[in-house]
């Protein structure tokens, strides 16, 4: 899609700061990190969100948490950290490609102190 920000990004004609590149998923630093460790992992395929994602492609959806957890332990966070997938406007998802936020590096027990 020639509008998605993160097709764009997939394509290289936007630049990323790509911590993982497969045939299948590409990892990059988001650009406003809510972590010491905040990796965005995305299909290059285009699906709006992980449930269409879960329902059309199985397997890539597989392959997509796998490298997510690549990615942790090439980060030094496999031990601790959070994958989060928004789906939808109304919990928080702005980019309509999928994408899971690898969050680590900092104390994210519920409640905080």
């Amino acid at each position: 899609m020639s509008d998605c920000l993160f097709c764009r990004i997939v394509a290289g004609e936007i630049p990323a700061d790509v911590v993982l590149s497969t045939d299948e998923v590409l990892a990059f630093r988001d650009i406003d990190p809510k972590a010491p460790v905040h990796v965005l992992v995305v299909p290059r395929e285009h699906f709006a969100n992980i449930h269409e994602l879960a329902i059309a492609a199985p397997s890539l959806t597989s392959s997509l948490i796998a490298a997510a957890a690549d990615v942790a332990e090439s980060e030094g966070v496999a031990d601790a950290y959070r994958l989060v997938f928004n789906t939808g406007a109304q919990v928080g998802q702005s980019v309509f490609h999928v994408h899971g936020h690898i969050l680590g590096g900092r104390d994210f027990t519920w409640p905080p102190g």
